[in-house]
């Protein structure tokens, strides 16, 4: 079904639309941090991910082989296409149980509305949500809408993984090779968009890889036995990184010119359209990270990029690397090796 296209600029709805959606790190680790064990997994022995391992999503037992996946995140818009804003929220959404190595089983729609905003347009919206979901072989069974200045959208979704087959943030280990499966720039381009300064085939470009499912990358990993992954969203590159290695057991070295970046992001790199989100991570992850390769500071920039339905960031065992690759070759899933997993702590950059 050909996409209608909307003449109301969602952008501008958006209060925050040089931002990033997501609150800073900092003052979410400060608003958790006082009841982070409040629902211990002592006192729920089959919950095998909560609030204490700070995951992608949170997995319970069902039993030997099934444990269920619970995710949920919704966003204002960055996109003016009615339609495209609902596919990008689906699909970032539905990301989270990718990322823990899980299928999507259904979802639920989480949406608030201006009242004044046409119905046509949040029949898109959903009807974007709709598809993108069906795609991903994840029903949405129904949900719930308030009434909102600013339009929001997105998914609580269920899914199902094997426990044993569980891809944690944190399960690293030296030597792994690590894997990105979209490049970075999403946010860099989303803003130049919203500003009016972005070519429409270079947003069309970001506009694609955010509708893009992460199902095939997920499965690729599961399949040759990957241990540890999550998905590049708002905290980019270098944030979901630090979490990866956050207990300080091991460190990461990735190699700048192996970093995927979206086409023509140097035009947009070097007039500094950075959203906000970029800086503030940036504040808060930048000290984790080393750079022994001479780049510019606005280069730097770039894996501090907040990302919306970013790829997977994956650490895949040496011996089962080459597998993974010709496996995602064979299924037109793209790929970069960035760097591997070193005992030293910490990010460095060569």
């Amino acid at each position: 079904m050909e996409t209608k296209k909307n003449p109301i600029k969602l952008t501008e709805l958006a209060f925050c639309a040089g931002c990033a959606a997501k609150l800073r790190a900092e003052v979410l680790m400060d608003v958790i941090n006082p009841f982070g064990n409040l629902f211990s997994q002592k006192d729920f022995p089959d919950l095998l991910i909560g609030l204490e391992e700070a995951d992608d999503a949170a997995v319970y037992r069902l039993n030997d082989e099934q444990a269920l996946v619970f995710t949920t995140d919704f966003f204002p818009p960055l996109v003016d296409d009615a339609y495209d804003y609902g596919a990008i929220a689906a699909a970032n959404s539905i990301s989270d149980v990718y990322a823990m190595g899980g299928k999507p089983l259904m979802a639920l729609n989480i949406t608030a509305m201006p009242t004044d905003l046409p119905p046509e347009t949040i029949a898109e919206i959903f009807r974007g949500g709709a598809e993108k979901a069906k795609e991903a072989g994840c029903p949405i069974v129904g949900g719930h809408t308030v009434r909102d200045q600013e339009p929001k959208y997105g998914l609580a979704v269920i899914g199902m993984v094997h426990p044993e087959k569980i891809m944690y943030k944190g399960r690293l280990a030296v030597g792994d090779k690590m894997v990105l499966t979209k490049p970075l720039g999403f946010g860099l381009i989303s803003t130049a968009n919203k500003s009016g300064q972005a070519d429409p085939a270079d947003f069309a470009e970001v506009v694609s890889w955010m509708k893009t499912l992460n199902r095939t990358a997920s499965e690729l990993a599961v399949a040759v036995g990957c241990q540890s992954g999550t998905d590049v969203t708002g905290f980019s590159l270098m944030g979901h990184s630090s979490e990866m290695i956050r207990s300080g057991k091991v460190g990461l070295r990735y190699a700048w010119d192996a970093i995927p970046r979206v086409t023509n992001y140097e035009k947009y790199m070097n007039l500094g359209l950075f959203p906000g989100g970029a800086v503030e991570n940036l504040k808060y992850y930048g000290k984790n990270v080393k750079f022994t390769v001479p780049i510019s500071e606005l280069e730097q920039m770039m894996l501090f990029d907040p990302q919306t339905s970013g790829g997977l960031l994956l650490g895949i065992h040496p011996e089962k690397l080459d597998e993974f690759l010709a496996n995602a070759e064979q299924a037109g899933q793209k790929t970069w090796v960035i760097g591997e997993v070193v005992e030293k702590p910490g990010i460095e950059i060569i």
